[in-house]
């Protein structure tokens, strides 16, 4: 069973996305096992202190390395060295891609760090991390968000974890491209029609206007996708 360990100071932020919809039926069908644990539980100041002013000056406050380093420690001490993944959530990291989901989904075990305040000591990316890994382009106020987004797209390609293991297959760029138009009952909804296609029963027919539906959304909406998928041929 895969195994996740999310390093956060605010762990309670993690109760709703763990608690609902496909991450809690996957926890409790036994195909992923998530753990949290609260840097603050391993720091050495009597008030659980975890960051301190920066060297050097400037704004804000550092997350320390000592309580990282210190639960790291206690995850892996029953594991063999780079057994692990040890991801850094980062707006300086590489960019989170359904590709580079799919390498993480086959990883057997996956710790995340969650940064807050105005950084992260570097000599956690540089020693402690085997990763670094951003969602976007864009600030957020610390790597809890960025880790639930994580863990819901790694969970998901797991088997077990989606009543149909097949429905991942035509989403959106597990093919470098977007997916293809869906619509359900009624047919027609205050004039608004579904295509005539898909209520034809020419399954042939049917298949073949949703591969050309998914390349004209790509074009249209993603064209970097086309040329991506290109230059990685």
């Amino acid at each position: 069973m895969p195994l996740i360990d999310i390093l956060t100071i605010f762990p309670n932020m993690f109760s709703g996305i763990l608690t609902e919809s496909i991450l809690k039926r996957a926890i409790r069908a036994g195909v992923v096992k998530i753990r949290l644990h609260n840097i603050r539980d391993y720091s050495g100041d009597k008030h659980h202190k975890v960051d301190d002013k920066p060297f050097g000056g400037g704004p804000g406050m550092v997350m320390k390395i000592e309580p990282i380093y210190d639960a790291l420690q206690d995850i892996l001490k029953n594991k063999k060295k780079g057994k692990a993944r040890v991801i850094l959530l980062s707006p300086q990291g590489r960019v989170l891609t359904q590709r580079l989901v799919k390498n993480l989904s086959k990883e057997k075990h996956i710790v995340l760090i969650c940064g807050h305040y105005e950084g992260i000591d570097e000599r956690v990316r540089e020693y402690l991390a085997t990763d670094e890994i951003s969602i976007g382009d864009y600030i957020l106020t610390g790597g809890e968000l960025a880790a639930m987004v994580m863990i819901d797209s790694i969970v998901r390609l797991l088997p077990g974890a989606l009543g149909d293991k097949n429905s991942i297959k035509s989403e959106s760029f597990s093919k470098d491209t977007l997916e293809y138009p869906q619509y359900t009952r009624p047919a027609n909804f205050l004039g608004m029609q579904v295509p005539q296609i898909l209520l034809s029963g020419d399954h042939r027919a049917i298949d073949k206007w949703r591969q050309e539906q998914a390349r004209k959304n790509t074009l249209i909406k993603r064209p970097d996708l086309i040329r991506k998928g290109r230059s990685e041929l």
